[in-house]
């Protein structure tokens, strides 16, 4: 598997090249901040417009993701829509290939600041979800341990000799781990910037995503 081995807080992770994380002793795939229906909000709203395949194209690196681990958990660990109204907006085929992906296994969506409302999906809907000593939510609390959460989509750039490169990142220390954003039109937060940079202790490490998932110190 094209992953980093993690061990936090007693629990034996694996951060996957495509910004989920692994989780075998519980058979658990987690993803954060897929945004679908990015695209469709955004011509709502007047902005750029983007092609709209981006949901298409979030699923189906879930599926492969789904597929490869056999995950019997999924946890969506918030903003999985990009507003309610995109919820609603959401493509037939969206949907249907959202209920394949449920079937037989347990859902989970979290409740992020840009979905905090239940959307007419299966799954259950929760604001949090404490399980064998981790704890997952949308958005980092200061005092938390165990840890796992997503919202502010860290990235972070290497410089090679060649160039300059930028990608998602986990970020993590002992008492926390800050997920990368899985969606395709998700933007990101470099994590040299506040609020991450205060966000993590010192000694914190970064994992790039991308074929070779790669640990390196924070940048700070």
């Amino acid at each position: 598997m094209n992953s980093c081995p993690v061990d936090f807080a007693g629990a034996q992770l694996q951060a996957m090249g495509s910004g989920a994380l692994w989780w075998p002793d519980q058979a658990l795939l987690c993803v954060s901040d897929l945004h679908l229906g990015k695209s469709e909000r955004m011509a709502r709203r007047g902005g750029t417009s983007l092609p709209p395949y981006e949901a298409q194209d979030t699923l189906a690196r879930l599926s492969q993701d789904i597929e490869k681990t056999q995950a019997k958990t999924v946890v969506c660990l918030g903003d999985s829509f990009d507003d309610r109204a995109a919820a609603l907006a959401l493509e037939e085929d969206a949907r249907q290939w959202i209920t394949r992906l449920q079937a037989g296994r347990r859902w989970i969506w979290i409740e992020g600041n840009h979905d905090p409302g239940p959307v007419d999906l299966g799954g259950t809907h929760l604001a949090e979800l404490a399980l064998d000593g981790l704890m997952f939510r949308h958005i980092a609390e200061t005092s938390a341990k165990g840890e796992i959460s997503g919202h502010y989509h860290p990235k972070a750039v290497l410089q090679t000799r060649a160039r300059a490169i930028s990608r998602p990142v986990f970020l993590l220390d002992e008492t926390r781990i800050v997920m990368p954003a899985y969606g395709t039109y998700t933007g990101g937060l470099r994590c040299d910037a506040n609020p991450l940079a205060a966000l993590m202790a010192a000694g914190a490490e970064a994992i790039m995503t991308g074929p070779h998932p790669t640990r390196i110190p924070m940048p700070r």
